[in-house]
């Protein structure tokens, strides 16, 4: 195997080194390097859009997800992701319209001038950094426990860690964003490809689908209906993460500035279409896997399953390309997400280009070291920590619909988005009440958002049609 994964490891490291080459510009602005010269066509915009937002946690998390709580993953991500899909036509005709108008060069820079608000901007960057830090660290989680479990002599949890960030830190330098999203194309045909082969493989060592079923059937009847084995998909967990998941375009900037750096709208729209057909392609052999662990390994820890159904259970050139497969997927969702962190100071900052771009680049090193620290401390739930993210970001989501509805947004809306995100980040501490009303956390201020922000925004819109008339 280890012939086969020098091989492998070679094609991927050769292929991110020619996309560094192709994408390297000696005296490039900052709009190059961050927004990739906002001249991205369809298919490579759906791709980088597909890798960032199927990464390591679907690769590994799903499988673990369906083999614990059952079929109710599907709807959870499948439904979600087809909505997300719908949303983008909408959202992105709004957001490049409004950016075109006012600018871009991030998300928080972008909201900060909607607004003429600094405070908006800062909203908008806080709820970032308090979010995508524990989202890069889950895919940095998950590779390191996959890598570590199955090679345990080769290298230390910490060295695979440190070995994923060196890479990104240096890959992302030399290329800037467009070099991310050359490595979010490999990564997603990898991904596909590779998840296709071990769900097949899987599926089949199950004895089928029907054969597999009924194995699941007698010994844990729960994994085939809801609310699953353990309770998890109430109503209120699968609604509010059909919230959470559609904002994600609106409230995690990766994907926001995705939107806006298309070449038009057109491909926009052929770039959403191109994600739903990829998110049912990915998913589905997620669950064949899952399938395969319930009947083979129920009770075996997250690390033993991965290890055994993605690398012990394969032909050694299944396995060698998934642990390739696995590590481009953690490398290109984390090269995306810090990347985008780093957009979003840079897009806070004014002055001399050169100066805030030491500054950006500086953040970049920070914000990496930051996730080294926290990817050893997060737990092995890797899909319901991605979860927790969305979540976390979408408290914010009011601000960023408010800055793409209005020319003159209401500041009311800044309130009341500052209030929602203190009170999640406060649950998750254990510092106030997690959840009220017999609902989760986010569910319940889903409940208070939703309506709230309504009645904001059709008072904002009365009053400046008022002013208009007079």
């Amino acid at each position: 195997m280890i012939g086969w994964l020098l091989f492998f490891f070679l094609l991927f490291l050769a292929s991110l080194a020619y996309a560094s080459y192709k994408s390297y510009r000696k005296n490039r602005s900052s709009e190059e390097f961050m927004l990739a010269g906002s001249n991205i066509g369809t298919i490579l915009g759906f791709l980088t859009f597909s890798a960032a937002l199927f990464s390591a946690f679907t690769f590994m998390g799903m499988p673990d997800f369906f083999r614990v709580h059952g079929v109710g993953a599907w709807i959870f991500l499948g439904f979600s992701d087809a909505l997300m899909v719908f949303f983008i036509l909408w959202f992105g005709y709004a957001l490049r319209k409004r950016a075109a108008e006012v600018g871009y060069q991030g998300v928080a820079g972008f909201v900060q001038s909607c607004f003429r608000n600094k405070w908006a901007g800062y909203l908008v960057f806080a709820s970032s950094f308090l979010f995508l830090i524990p989202y890069v660290a889950i895919q940095i989680r998950g590779i390191s426990i996959f890598l570590n479990a199955s090679f345990p002599d080769l290298l230390p949890y910490w060295g695979w860690s440190a070995l994923l960030v060196i890479i990104m830190l240096v890959y992302s330098e030399i290329g800037g964003l467009k070099a991310i999203m050359y490595s979010d194309a490999i990564q997603g045909v990898i991904l596909l490809v590779v998840i296709w082969i071990i769900g097949v493989t899987c599926l089949t060592m199950a004895g089928g689908v029907e054969a597999g079923t009924q194995a699941v059937l007698e010994s844990n009847e729960a994994l085939l209906s809801l609310p699953g084995p353990k309770g998890l998909f109430s109503p209120a967990f699968l609604i509010a993460s059909t919230i959470a998941i559609m904002m994600i375009p609106v409230s995690q900037p990766q994907f926001t500035t995705r939107l806006v750096v298309m070449k038009n709208l057109k491909s926009v729209h052929k770039m959403a279409y191109a994600v739903g057909i990829f998110a049912i392609l990915v998913i589905l052999p997620t669950a064949f896997i899952g399938l395969y662990g319930a009947v083979k390994y129920p009770d075996a820890s997250t690390a033993d399953f991965l290890s055994s159904a993605l690398l012990f259970d394969q032909a050694n050139p299944v396995a060698a390309l998934a642990v390739v497969g696995l590590f481009a997927a953690c490398l290109s969702t984390t090269n995306a997400q810090i990347f985008a962190l780093g957009t979003e100071l840079r897009s806070l900052l004014s002055g001399d280009d050169k100066r805030n771009m030491r500054i950006t680049k500086l953040g970049i090193l920070v914000f990496s070291l930051i996730v080294l620290v926290f990817s050893s401390l997060i737990s092995d739930e890797l899909v319901l920590l991605a979860r927790v993210s969305f979540a976390g970001t979408s408290m914010i989501a009011p601000v960023v619909l408010s800055a793409v509805i209005f020319k003159n947004p209401p500041k009311s809306i800044l309130i009341l988005s500052a209030l929602g995100l203190s009170y999640f980040v406060l649950s998750l501490l254990g510092w106030v009440p997690a959840g009220f009303a017999g609902l989760p956390t986010d569910a319940a201020m889903y409940l208070i958002l939703i309506p709230a922000t309504s009645i904001l925004m059709l008072l904002h819109h009365s009053k400046t049609k008022k002013l208009h008339a007079a």
